[in-house]
């Protein structure tokens, strides 16, 4: 007996891996065009939460780690996972004080967005966060993060040169360059 997931045939499922952050799964399918294929996903336990922090000077923080997947340093946006129950600004606050040791008296959502539709159900939510204030930061014992203060357009060229290449910072900063583009942003840092 299969499963339908729209025009897909799930003929049978099994769990191939399994941690505190993702499950992987094999699914023997029908594709839409009637063939037998195969097809693994990828769940995410978590939501991905990106903060673009911007201060009075038009600033924002960045934060470098290298990444062990691609065995490659990383430039982004303070960025992390959400527990599904709790709160995302409640995640994303505590991100960006983990990482950076910021805290924003005013936030605002940028976007939501999928990120690796096509093998995995990871979705993200970002933030713009201002009215920032100076604090110690605490990551966690895995990271090992520099963080780096840079103008806004200083972030924007780093994007367009493919400096930062991770996908929520590159989204999350195109919807920030995008409103200074249409001149909301200045209105709203107010």
């Amino acid at each position: 007996m299969s499963r339908r997931r729209g025009p897909w045939s799930i003929v049978a499922s099994r769990e191939e891996y399994d941690n505190r952050w993702i499950r992987v799964t094999h699914h023997d399918v029908v594709t839409p065009s009637g063939t037998a294929g195969i097809y693994g996903t990828i769940h995410f336990k978590s939501r991905a939460i990106g903060i673009v922090p911007v201060d009075t000077e038009r600033h924002t923080f960045l934060v470098g780690q290298h990444r062990f997947p691609l065995d490659e340093y990383s430039w982004e946006i303070p960025e992390g996972g959400g527990a599904f129950d709790v709160d995302f600004l409640e995640s994303a606050k505590r991100e960006l004080a983990e990482e950076t040791g910021l805290r924003a008296r005013r936030w605002q959502t940028l976007v939501e967005c999928d990120l690796s539709n096509s093998v995995s159900d990871e979705r993200a939510i970002a933030y713009l966060a201002w009215d920032l204030e100076q604090g110690e930061s605490a990551p966690e014992p895995t990271e090992e993060l520099a963080v780096r203060r840079v103008p806004l357009t200083e972030a924007f060229r780093m994007v367009e040169a493919g400096e930062i290449r991770d996908a929520l910072s590159v989204v999350a900063l195109q919807a920030v360059e995008l409103l200074a583009l249409k001149g909301r942003l200045d209105a709203l840092l107010r």
